[in-house]
């Protein structure tokens, strides 16, 4: 089980972590990420701007809780947040889609693909890892350190933890090779 958390603690962080570089890396990052959050049209266009300094806060409190060497009980708190997030996300995923808003995810920074089902079916799968992460760090024992568990088998959870979260910071810009190329004809 201590593999698990620490992997589901890489994987989840990772993404987040993703997730806040995204919205502040660049001039004007944070500005086009409020203008989607406008463009979403789940809410008034008032509240864009508090909205998303909330969700950006949120993500970054999520990354430090599961990246951070910290006691189990803000580990499993990391969890709690990460799960809640990401099922505030997908309803506001699942709005969207039913208005047909069009808007891109702006998920982790500049992006021109708009929301989609794979947005909603990639927030299920980091919400299931997150309720698992919770329930694995509730389990007595160690909760992601590495004091009493292998240290081959906790890099090995560490490294993929971090690959799936940036395979999965990536997955637009990997769907996004496989779409199939549109031609003009005359």
């Amino acid at each position: 089980m201590p593999y698990l958390v620490i992997g589901a603690r890489c994987l989840l962080g990772a993404v987040f972590l993703a997730a806040v570089l995204g919205k502040v890396a660049g001039r004007g990052s944070f500005g086009a990420f409020v203008a989607s959050v406008r463009a979403l049209r789940v809410l008034r266009p008032g509240l864009a701007r508090p909205v998303a300094l909330g969700v950006l806060s949120a993500e970054c409190a999520v990354s430090v809780l599961l990246l951070a060497p910290l006691p189990a009980p803000a580990v499993t708190a990391g969890f709690l947040a990460a799960a809640g997030l990401l099922a505030v996300f997908a309803a506001g995923i699942v709005r969207a889609l039913r208005r047909g808003t069009a808007a891109p995810c702006r998920c982790f920074g500049a992006s021109a693909v708009p929301l989609g089902v794979r947005h909603l079916v990639r927030n299920a799968v980091l919400a299931a890892v997150a309720a698992l992460g919770v329930l694995a760090a509730l389990r007595p024992g160690p909760v992601g350190t590495v004091g009493t568990v292998d240290p081959g088998g906790a890099a090995a959870a560490v490294l993929a933890g971090l690959a799936l979260g940036a395979l999965t910071a990536a997955l637009d810009d990997i769907a996004e090779l496989f779409r199939p190329v549109r031609t003009l004809r005359p």
